[in-house]
């Protein structure tokens, strides 16, 4: 399918270090609620990597969204904020919205 007329995609990129298991099951359960009620297609989430450079976390996540704004509306969401409520003392994270390139 092409992205031509919808302009370009939104990113969530997250980098992961998990410190609490239990608590951050609970924030995955309701992210992934999240990631449905937003129409979020999962990229990667865990599985391999290989550090090249910098310093690296064991999780990493990409998600893609039609839209920044829809990956933005997506983290705002009340959803995913009481989510997020569980990861934060959970997890040491860095997380970004990327707008991806317009195909031409």
């Amino acid at each position: 399918m092409s992205n031509n007329s919808k302009g370009p995609k939104g990113y969530v990129i997250a980098r992961v270090t998990v410190t609490d298991p239990e608590a951050y099951q609970r924030y995955a359960d309701g992210a992934r609620e999240a990631m449905r009620e937003h129409g979020a297609k999962i990229l990667a989430r865990g599985g391999r990597f290989d550090a090249m450079e910098g310093e690296a976390r064991p999780r990493n996540v990409i998600l893609e969204f039609d839209s920044f704004e829809a990956a933005r509306n997506y983290w705002r969401s009340e959803t995913y904020q009481a989510a997020r409520a569980h990861r934060l003392g959970a997890a040491e994270i860095e997380l970004c919205i990327v707008e991806g390139v317009e195909e031409s």
